[in-house]
């Protein structure tokens, strides 16, 4: 008889193929041309989504106020009587619509300004009108896998959830088998929740580690296309040496980044080596090159030739990367400076960030790294869209045992600093 209810509960715990058809995503479109949301739909397709269409913000509203379940706001930034800013801000006032991530198609720049108060105003990412088909349903497919493999782990705890219930039913004779089964749940709940925090991370590294050498591929690809005809031989040579380098370090970056996801697993993706400060950062600023060219930006590395550093090479191009990239999206086209410097300070090296930029207010700079104070918390902070970088910042700073802190004023710039072990002969290479 136990043997037999072993065997019962055995056969619940496995695997079944998956039968049943995927559910479709459901994704509200909000534009107040008929034709913007009818391009929308035949870009996007059908296959995978389910879309519900609205004219204004007043009647994407409406459509909330019944239906819930949106995996996916598209909402047109410019519109009569209520914009897309007010739009997402009233969404965003109630509890149970805060979850549903936004992206803003504008057919404006990415002005600074009016990127950040999209961003405060819950956007996760912007689209420009006229949009690139390919790209939004790049954008689009990124929030479908993430919301597909939410699906998975739901399904996943409900199976749990009856499982533990059926092994609690169990009798007396097998009442410490039950409480081996019920550890064995726990922990494998536990795994589920570091392996959905680990895919964040993951997302987020992608992110911002490759989007910046992409938008340089792009350009020059783009440019080159566009000019064939009126450019000379050096030139052409010029483009295709840019594409051909930018391009191996994407490859290289992209191969990293897999062997960093294998490894999350075993928690062995944390690698401290020595590394060459000056040569780390002028890497780094070399792949964000072209995007502080189109605004006439200045990249400065004024670190010392001799300094050295302990630590994991993709965690601190990451950390860097995040904080460039940072600087130059929140600092006014043309005259403006990036300069990036370093000074030992006893065992460790501070290394700064500076900007003369839009700078933030005194509230925005005290709560900056406040609203990830927990993992699970990921993407609820009131500045969507730009608080998981900071978060991954902070994160891996703290793995090499360092600190962060920012120094800003409002129009006249940003500071970032942040603290890596300095290398000496002798020092541990893991922790």
């Amino acid at each position: 008889m136990v043997n037999k209810i072993v065997m019962e509960v055995a056969y619940k715990l496995k695997p079944k193929p998956m039968m049943m058809k995927e559910p479709l995503m459901k994704i509200l479109l909000v534009d107040d041309n008929e034709n913007n949301l009818l391009s929308m739909e035949v870009a996007l397709g059908q296959e995978r989504y389910s879309f519900y269409r609205a004219t204004s913000g007043r009647e994407a509203l409406r459509i909330l106020l019944k239906e819930e379940d949106f995996s996916l706001i598209l909402l047109d930034v410019k519109m009569p009587i209520m914009d897309g800013y007010e739009t997402a801000a009233l969404i965003y006032e109630r509890d149970r619509l805060r979850h549903i991530p936004i992206i803003f198609i504008t057919a404006h720049d990415y002005e600074e300004a009016a990127v950040f108060k999209g961003y405060k105003a819950g956007a996760v990412d912007f689209v420009r009108k006229p949009f690139n088909p390919e790209m939004l349903r790049a954008k689009v497919s990124v929030f479908a896998d993430l919301y597909t493999k939410n699906q998975l782990l739901q399904r996943q705890e409900e199976k749990l959830k009856a499982i533990n219930n059926d092994l609690v039913q169990l009798n007396q004779g097998l009442e410490h088998r039950v409480m081996e089964r019920t550890n064995e749940l726990e922990n494998l709940n536990h795994e589920l929740q570091e392996l959905n925090l680990s895919k964040d991370k993951f997302l987020s590294v992608i992110s911002h580690d490759l989007r910046n050498p992409l938008t340089s591929l792009l350009a020059s690809s783009e440019h080159l296309s566009r000019q064939a005809d009126r450019l000379d031989p050096e030139q052409v040579k010029m483009f295709s040496a840019i594409i051909n380098r930018t391009s191996t370090k994407i490859l290289n970056q992209l191969n990293e980044l897999v062997d960093w996801a294998k490894n999350q697993r075993e928690k062995t993706n944390f690698s401290p080596e020595k590394l060459h400060l000056w040569h780390c950062i002028d890497e780094s600023l070399d792949l964000l090159k072209e995007n502080s060219v189109q605004k006439k930006i200045k990249l400065e590395n004024n670190v010392d030739d001799h300094l050295y550093v302990h630590a994991d090479s993709l965690m601190f191009r990451s950390i860097l990367q995040n904080l460039v990239t940072n600087a130059i999206k929140y600092t006014p086209q043309g005259g403006g400076t990036v300069m990036v410097t370093a000074e030992p300070v006893d065992s460790m090296v501070e290394i700064c960030v500076r900007d003369n930029g839009v700078g933030m207010s005194e509230e925005t700079r005290d709560t900056l790294f406040e609203s990830f104070s927990a993992g699970s918390q990921l993407g609820t902070s009131k500045e969507k869209g730009t608080g998981l970088g900071l978060f991954l910042v902070r994160d891996f700073v703290a793995t090499h045992g360092g600190t962060i802190k920012v120094e800003s004023e409002l129009e006249k710039g940003t500071c970032f600093k942040f603290t890596m072990p300095k290398y000496s002969e002798g020092v541990l290479e893991e922790k």
